[in-house]
């Protein structure tokens, strides 16, 4: 019987394709939840008629050991001395998940006079097996030798240039494109104009492209996604209108390209613009399609619709689920967030590292540790984006034992590469935690920071009341080539105020705007209200307040009354009381702070006037509470509380305390 197959020469080579499309699409295969347990290790596909029942043995080989029995034969009968056989047999050792590279390298030197499939065989090889300066190299044996090319072997060592850094290799391929007169040839070109968008040369790529006499599909889509994957939108809306108007009709990847380009920016109107095109012009809607509408949809807050594209698609996967998961959780809804995950037929890591995202940015810590144990009794390791906000959550809660513990045994031991987003992570956490010290010390280690690295150690050394630190660390960010941002401010001025450094936080406050033109915003005359308050300048912090380019926000008041309670102006300190409660007539915290504040003062009749609007308005003064961690399980404890299942137990073990302490002031 005999089987015809297509030859790999005439197959779309990968280098051609958008660049996020394939990303895309083996991510979305990567997170499916179906997978063929029965897909053959090697496909190979040729035109080429066959007989031979050695050569069919070849072409269903699945492992090394199989294919040695198979050469032997072959050698054996002579047919390994033909050009056919033994191309096969080197796209096996070259190309198969379970070849050998080394072995085809060995197998190559042994053939007399290759061919062209043969050399780009071993330069497609060493691409799979990440060694790209051997297939380059076998590229510069080419053209020293003068092996006859064809477009493939420009195509497959252009994507070898793609692993080096720099375009000096790409540029060497480049000329040698237009010597040997490749620059014609329209897969060449489109993989020349592949290679410098994935570079980020986008203007030789589009030079390339607008030198393109003939283009096709692949041509425009390269380019719409290079625009794309580097944030200029606006030039690929562009170039897509163009396709349009060109003879071109837009495929699926470029759909894809596009609609990730609207998510990324969050450009709601052109993500409608071409769900649309694709509703209008019935453009088959794969699953990978669906998929990436359903992502722009998402992430450009349009739940509804995303929640109409979910419910029709006839083919769900995990990344599917995830999106909604991640939608639902990012526009703050938890709990249509956790009944999609908890429906999910299958979870993965970035499922759960979504859930744990919402908890942990919507101010619910206790939930995203809680989430993580799950996870991590399920079996799952953590990627760094769920360290990360597992970090969060510890420093939102002080949790100082487990964000070492996450440390000490999802960091360091497995090997995670500790980028600087995990880093500040870490910074954050610690300084946070009371670990101000550990901050320190892995803020000094980092090879490399950004400007948020620095934000959060000068922040963390704000908090801490180290106020000369921050200050000097703020200074050497400077001399360090960054330019501070409006968080970089809060920061410095909190450290004024926790030091009490009048005249250095109105230089810095006067600096924003003088030299590096920031207005200032809420947070900022919250810190200068802070710092006069704290030191006694009342007259100067109400007048500050009052003269705000904005309305005062709650934080601003809010420290006005409470340097009021500290210095005993009973006057002021009604006004902030009254400000504060006309924004939250339900805040115990203000009602408290005013009455102690004319407590202090021995207004008693004032302090039963504040008491008896607390009655009348419903409002109930929040009990004290405090948060500990025990081996991983946490324990919220009131004040006078006895709901905890072991309180009696609990109070037993304190009056024990408190009976020795008191028996050791006996002692003489």
């Amino acid at each position: 019987m005999k089987r015809l197959m297509k030859c790999d020469s005439t197959l779309l080579p990968l280098p051609l394709s958008s660049a996020f499309a394939i990303g895309y699409q083996l991510l979305c295969r990567s997170l499916s939840s179906s997978s063929s347990t029965d897909q053959r290790k090697w496909n190979p596909k040729t035109s080429v008629i066959i007989t031979s029942p050695t050569l069919f043995a070849m072409e269903s080989c699945a492992t090394m050991l199989e294919m040695k029995q198979i050469q032997a034969q072959m050698t054996r009968t002579g047919l390994i001395t033909d050009t056919f056989p033994a191309s096969r047999v080197l796209a096996f050792c070259a190309l198969a998940d379970s070849g050998d590279i080394r072995y085809a390298h060995a197998f190559f030197n042994q053939i007399e006079k290759p061919n062209t499939y043969m050399w780009n065989t071993m330069i497609r090889g060493y691409l799979k097996a990440q060694v790209p300066e051997k297939g380059f190299s076998f590229f510069g044996q080419m053209v020293r030798e003068g092996v006859e090319m064809d477009g493939l072997s420009f195509v497959w060592v252009l994507k070898a240039c793609g692993n080096f850094p720099g375009i000096s290799k790409g540029n060497l391929v480049h000329c040698a494109i237009w010597k040997m007169g490749f620059d014609i040839d329209l897969l060449v070109r489109n993989g020349l104009i592949h290679y410098y968008a994935d570079r980020g040369c986008l203007l030789v790529a589009r030079k390339v492209f607008d030198e393109s006499s003939v283009r096709d599909v692949v041509t425009w889509t390269t380019l719409i996604d290079g625009y794309a994957a580097h944030d200029c939108l606006d030039k690929a809306t562009q170039v897509f209108d163009s396709m349009l108007l060109s003879n071109v009709k837009p495929n699926e990847v470029t759909m894809i390209a596009m609609l990730s380009a609207c998510s990324s920016k969050g450009d709601m109107r052109m993500g409608k613009r071409i769900y649309d095109y694709i509703t209008m012009e019935n453009v088959n809607c794969s699953l990978n399609l669906l998929n990436a509408t359903l992502d722009m949809f998402v992430k450009c807050g349009l739940l509804i619709e995303a929640r109409k594209i979910f419910d029709n698609m006839k083919t769900k996967d995990v990344f599917s689920w995830t999106s909604m998961v991640n939608g639902y959780a990012k526009w703050g809804d938890l709990d249509s967030a956790r009944s999609f995950f908890v429906c999910m037929p299958e979870k993965n890591v970035i499922s759960w590292t979504a859930m744990i995202a919402g908890y942990s940015q919507n101010n619910q810590p206790k939930e995203a540790l809680k989430l993580f144990q799950d996870m991590m009794k399920a079996g799952l390791f953590p990627i760094e984006n769920t360290l990360v906000c597992v970090l969060s959550a510890c420093g939102q809660l002080g949790c100082l034992d487990l964000g070492q513990w996450v440390h000490r045994c999802c960091i360091n031991p497995k090997g995670v590469q500790q980028s600087v987003i995990l880093s500040n992570a870490l910074i954050d956490m610690y300084a946070k935690s009371g670990g101000i010290h550990t901050a320190a010390s892995l803020f000094n280690e980092m090879p490399l920071r950004n400007l948020v690295s620095w934000n959060t150690m000068i922040g963390g050394y704000a908090s801490h009341g180290y106020a000369k630190q921050a200050l000097i660390l703020f200074e050497q960010m400077k001399r360090a080539g960054f330019e501070p941002d409006s968080i970089t401010f809060v920061a410095v001025l909190s450290a004024c105020s926790h030091g009490g450094l009048v005249s250095e936080g109105r230089e810095y406050f006067k600096s924003m705007i003088r030299d590096y033109k920031l207005e200032p915003k809420e947070e900022h005359y919250a810190c200068m209200i802070d710092l006069l308050g704290r030191i006694g300048l009342l007259d100067e912090a109400y007048h500050l307040i009052t003269n705000m380019p904005m309305l005062p926000c709650e934080s601003a008041w809010g420290a006005l009354l409470s340097a009021c309670r500290m210095h005993g102006n009973v006057e002021l300190a009604k006004l902030s009381a009254h400000k504060l409660l006309e924004m939250d007539p339900q805040d115990s915290g203000i009602y408290v702070l005013l009455a102690n504040t004319l407590a202090n003062n021995k207004r008693w009749a004032d302090v039963r006037m504040v008491r008896s609007k607390m009655r009348e308005m419903g409002v109930k003064k929040s009990p004290g509470r405090s948060l500990i961690e025990i081996e991983g399980e946490f324990h919220e404890f009131l004040a006078g509380d006895d709901s905890h299942p072991r309180s009696k137990e609990i109070y037993k073990i304190i009056n024990n305390i408190l009976l020795l302490s008191d028996l050791r002031d006996y002692i003489p």
